[in-house]
């Protein structure tokens, strides 16, 4: 397999190699990206957010504060815990914090993302150039060469072009896969961090209001 993925390079010519560079780009982004969502910025919000609403509507915000500093990465524990620390300063404070805490933690998890796009662009045409180039090598080389030499040329040269465009457009399609999910699930997570973040507001409404009981449903 080794030998089989040198002689593709081999053939397709310099363009290849650009194109390397390319995808190794391409690779870094999908896996910190990754390695960001999944683990780094991501947190299970269900268990996480009725336990802060139990403490919340209980009277012990200052536990709610510290049960968001076990996870100090995540992002819905920093907007959460933005919300926590101003809970005693009136709603509008809260409000405030909360908004400008969801403004801070969302270009942490969308950014990069959008340059997979531009990277599968880009790859497409890296291998479009070297697709054409091949070919005009080679057409150019065919009028000089002898009769026994156009057919090994030919057949060189149209190896060359096809192995440009089917690398270039292989991480043209990876890059827009990974684009379309890392999408997906920033969207998803910014939408979850804006939704519980209305809900703490809400909760710390109520505490401010009288309301204790942790049992009662809180939107």
């Amino acid at each position: 397999m080794i030998q089989t993925l040198a002689e593709f390079f081999k053939e397709g010519g310099p363009f290849m190699f650009v194109n390397v560079a390319t995808s190794a780009v391409a690779i870094a982004i999908v896996v910190e990206r990754i390695l960001v969502l999944a683990f780094k910025l991501n947190l299970n919000a269900p268990p996480f957010m009725s336990q802060v609403q139990k403490l919340i509507l209980s009277g012990n915000v200052d536990r709610a504060v510290k049960l968001c500093d076990a996870a100090p990465n995540a992002a819905l524990s920093k907007v959460v815990r933005a919300g926590l620390t101003r809970a005693n300063r009136g709603e509008q404070e809260v409000a405030r914090s909360l908004e400008e805490a969801v403004l801070e933690v969302t270009p942490g998890i969308s950014k990069r993302i959008a340059p997979l796009w531009s990277l599968a662009n880009i790859a497409t045409l890296i291998g479009l150039v070297g697709t054409i180039t091949g070919l005009i090598g080679t057409f150019k080389s065919l009028g000089a060469a002898s009769p026994e030499m156009k057919q090994l040329m030919l057949s060189k040269g149209i190896s060359e072009a096809m192995n440009n465009t089917a690398f270039g457009l292989t991480i043209a399609v990876v890059c827009i896969v990974a684009h379309l999910m890392l999408s997906s699930k920033a969207k998803q997570m910014i939408e979850e961090i804006e939704f519980n973040a209305l809900r703490l507001e809400n909760w710390l409404s109520r505490r401010g209001a009288g309301e204790t009981n942790p049992l009662e449903s809180a939107g």
